[in-house]
């Protein structure tokens, strides 16, 4: 009513990643439009309305402004694949170029809608398209180290997994029950560093509007200065995977096996 998207929250997350002197991925997609890509048949059904109506265009002034000065932050931009894309490798590969031509630079990888996921054919057209990481293996309602603690290598090759430890949607009610979602986390982070794990969590922008969803921008800062206390690297998958093959370094510095993990982003 105000005249002002309440989930545009590009600046905050930036200021308080700044202050902590850390960088995450942001993920962008390039989703259909319902009355212009979808079937006349969807055009009055809810799931229409949830998955194709009202979806920003990449490459809207606004939108690709923001792509840029996270990118020249050192924030990572990756791809945010489309609902359907998962089992569409061609619509992968043009949402792909549709990220990297407002981006200018090459996209390295991403995470699925609705973490969609055909295992590991998902994984094989992520890789065609040129994509070398994915993050979409892993849950909206439950959390953990269900899928290990390191990245996967499914085809044995340069593409790699990173699965996803938590969502916040996942975790204990954070605007209700705070101190229990701070447990959760807390106790991920201890078991990330005794097991020397490397540990992911997806935070969606919008949880950062504090009228809408109060409690989840400070869990999010005392999520990463507990893992920074821990001595982990914190940091964005596209960065950690440039470093897998030189494990001594990360973006120039040298970082001790033990200090390399957790790992969140």
């Amino acid at each position: 009513m105000p005249g002002r998207n309440p989930y545009w929250q590009f600046d905050r997350v930036m200021a308080l990643e700044r202050d902590l002197g850390v960088r995450s991925a942001f993920y962008f997609m390039d989703e259909q439009r319902l009355f212009r890509d979808r079937p006349p048949r969807e055009w009055l059904t809810v799931e229409g309305w949830k998955l194709y109506a009202g979806r920003y265009s990449v490459d809207d002034p606004r939108v690709a402004d923001a792509v840029r000065r996270l990118a020249e932050g050192g924030w990572e931009v990756g791809l945010h694949g489309s609902y359907e894309s998962y089992r569409d490798g061609d619509r992968l590969a043009r949402e792909k170029a549709a990220v990297e031509a407002v981006l200018g630079d090459e996209v390295r990888g991403g995470r699925q809608h609705y973490l969609n996921l055909d295992a590991p054919a998902t994984w094989r057209r992520q890789a065609d398209a040129g994509l070398r990481y994915d993050s979409s293996l892993g849950s909206s309602t439950t959390y953990g180290f269900e899928h290990g603690y390191e990245p996967l290598r499914p085809f044995d090759d340069e593409f790699v997994v990173f699965p996803l430890t938590a969502m916040e949607a996942a975790l204990p009610d954070i605007a209700e029950r705070p101190a229990a979602a701070w447990a959760a986390c807390d106790a991920l982070l201890r078991e990330a560093c005794d097991e020397g794990a490397v540990m992911t969590v997806l935070w969606h922008p919008r949880t950062f509007s504090e009228a809408d969803f109060p409690n989840h921008a400070d869990l999010y800062r005392r999520l990463i200065e507990r893992a920074r206390e821990l001595g982990a690297w914190v940091g964005p998958p596209g960065e950690y995977y440039a470093a897998m093959d030189h494990p001594d370094r990360t973006e120039g510095k040298t970082v001790p096996a033990a200090d390399r993990a957790p790992y969140e982003g």
